[in-house]
């Protein structure tokens, strides 16, 4: 019996020995299947591979896949990752769907995709591409989730067009959620239709946080940080990054937010660890900053470096940082003078 079969060259995207051996491959019950062929032509799946039912694992990279009508999804299939992949959106949201088991879910350089993903075992998801849309509906059991998006001028349209709430879409059924890590755009997506404060979902279970690249000039994209914080009660680890084009940005609107609307008697029960790079020193950072230091009793370590274009007003922004209240007494301040 072949369990395993992993195949990875660039040089048989075009032949025809790779059709005979996943049609030999579909009679074996092979359990998993990796295949990345060529960096040419893509290689189009043969419809035998549809016939893989015992399949557990499937790993494809640059290939066309086209489901036939009667493929109703791999009944044990625990794992997928498409890379690259050509597959109508429909498709791959009736793949995914039609994998009942699905525990972990990669889908890599997708371009101008809505998905909405039904996955109701699904544990770990990995998004990576130009997504217009995302919606996840029934993951009741996703505990890790990283994305990461990039902008083209047609996404940026379809934001711009956009008035749902892209928070309750893609974080409004996630309860057991663990561990969240939002690359470039995640926040500007999430902050589009995001109103401030309590969410129906509590995330009781999130304990680590990332987010990179978040833009403390748009307050839009401060209440989506400040939502998923303030919904996290077992927060233990915050790491920020922040975006190097508001390095010379020194003043900002809605600063008495931070004294008038921000619910200053919220406290970080568990935060222990905080990581902040790429800062400015521009006031809403500053602001966020003075909220966690006064609002996390058993805060560790705060480690904060700043932006490589801030190039002046680092000793100003330091002594700033001293002065704010520490709700923990043991919370240690370090200053990353070089960024690693």
């Amino acid at each position: 019996m072949t369990n395993v079969f992993s195949l990875t060259t660039a040089y048989l995207q075009s032949s025809p020995d790779v059709d005979q051996w996943l049609l030999f491959l579909s009679r074996k019950d092979v359990k998993e299947l990796l295949l990345e062929l060529g960096e040419g032509e893509w290689f189009r799946a043969p419809s035998c591979l549809f016939s893989c039912k015992k399949l557990i694992r499937l790993e494809l990279v640059r290939c066309e896949l086209d489901p036939p009508l009667s493929f109703k999804g791999f009944p044990y299939l625990k794992h997928l990752n498409l890379q690259q992949v050509l597959i109508a959106p429909e498709a791959v949201e009736n793949f995914i769907s039609g994998c009942t088991l699905l525990e972990s879910l990669t889908l890599s350089y997708f371009d101008s995709l809505e998905l909405t993903i039904r996955a109701p075992n699904l544990k770990f998801l990995i998004l990576e591409g130009e997504f217009k849309d995302i919606c996840l509906e029934n993951t009741p059991k996703l505990v890790a989730i990283s994305v990461a998006m990039y902008m083209t001028d047609d996404i940026a349209e379809h934001f711009g067009q956009s008035s749902s709430c892209n928070f309750d879409k893609f974080l409004g059924g996630v309860p057991s959620l663990q561990r969240l890590i939002g690359h470039i755009y995640f926040t500007k997506y999430m902050s589009i239709g995001n109103t401030f404060g309590k969410t129906e979902m509590t995330y009781k279970q999130l304990k680590v946080i990332e987010l990179y690249q978040v833009s403390f000039e748009d307050m839009k994209e401060i209440m989506v940080v400040l939502r998923l914080i303030l919904n996290a009660p077992n927060l233990q680890e915050l790491q920020i990054s922040g975006s190097s084009n508001s390095s010379s940005a020194t003043e900002a609107r809605n600063l008495d937010f931070w004294e008038n609307e921000c619910p200053f008697e919220c406290r970080f029960e568990r935060l222990k660890m905080v990581k902040m790079t790429d800062m400015s020193g521009v006031p809403h950072e500053m602001g966020f900053i003075e909220l966690l230091l006064g609002s996390s009793p058993v805060l560790e370590t705060m480690s904060i470096t700043p932006s490589v274009y801030m190039t002046e007003g680092r000793t100003r922004f330091l002594i700033e940082l001293l002065r704010f209240r520490r709700a923990s007494a043991g919370a240690e301040i370090i200053f990353l003078q070089d960024q690693v």
